[in-house]
């Protein structure tokens, strides 16, 4: 999952964004609204949230151009203002959810959780694909009825992998939906990443590597695909 934080307090921003990282929400930060439309128009995020009083344009109107976009973006306005009336405009211009400052971190977790099940509400909470079983709710993964710890990088990674339904994923989309606009696009953490998660997951590899491509959870078609590129499962050197 990877979500915007729009917050202009920037003690603030860093502690929800360090906090959901321990999380493995990928989060990125706007200090004000044009940093925020910016970033919306260049990245895809699962969720925004978004603090009401930002400077320049305001999380009223970052909420209203989120709407008018057509992305589906689920909004969670996180903002000081508490009286029954703030809430009511936040949910009339399009907020799907509201939490109100102070807050515990915990619960803001819990409720983005429940908003990307709600925004996934086509794929089932549990997901399975060749003997995989990985509950994003309880951050567990079984293969083949045995528990398999993994960090939460790996999890990360491996619940975008799943959630393809054994179709490609590039590096690129693996760095921008488990990782955060930080990360080096010319990094080796995909791969050092993905070999870490096919040791820990075991043998057979699950996870095949689609040469010049990305990867994919192999689930037993051939390995040589008529008409596009060749597949490879390859080992944990991969």
């Amino acid at each position: 999952m990877r979500v915007l934080i729009v917050e202009d307090e920037p003690y603030l921003a860093e502690a929800v964004r360090d906090g959901l990282r321990l999380e493995a929400i990928a989060a990125d930060i706007a200090g004000d609204g044009d940093s925020a439309l910016e970033l919306l128009s260049v990245n895809s995020y699962d969720l925004a949230v978004l603090d009401r009083d930002i400077p320049g344009p305001s999380g009223d109107e970052v909420a209203r151009r989120i709407v008018a976009s057509g992305s589906g973006t689920p909004i969670l306005m996180l903002t000081a203002a508490d009286r029954i009336d703030d809430k009511a405009s936040g949910f009339e211009l399009g907020a799907d959810d509201y939490l109100t400052k102070p807050f515990e971190l915990r619960e803001l977790v819990l409720r983005l959780r429940a908003l990307d099940r709600r925004r996934g509400y086509a794929r089932p909470p549990v997901r399975e694909i060749a003997g995989l079983r990985l509950d994003p709710f309880r951050r567990e993964v079984f293969r083949d009825g045995r528990y398999v710890a993994l960090t939460r990088k790996q999890f990360a990674v491996l619940e975008v992998l799943v959630a393809a339904d054994g179709g490609v994923v590039s590096t690129e989309e693996l760095l921008e939906r488990a990782w955060d606009e930080n990360a080096d696009p010319f990094t080796n953490a995909v791969r050092i990443t993905v070999s870490a998660l096919r040791k820990r997951l075991g043998e057979p590899w699950i996870i095949a590597t689609v040469p010049g491509v990305g990867y994919r959870i192999d689930t037993g078609g051939p390995h040589v695909e008529t008409g596009g590129p060749r597949v490879e499962t390859g080992g944990p050197h991969e």
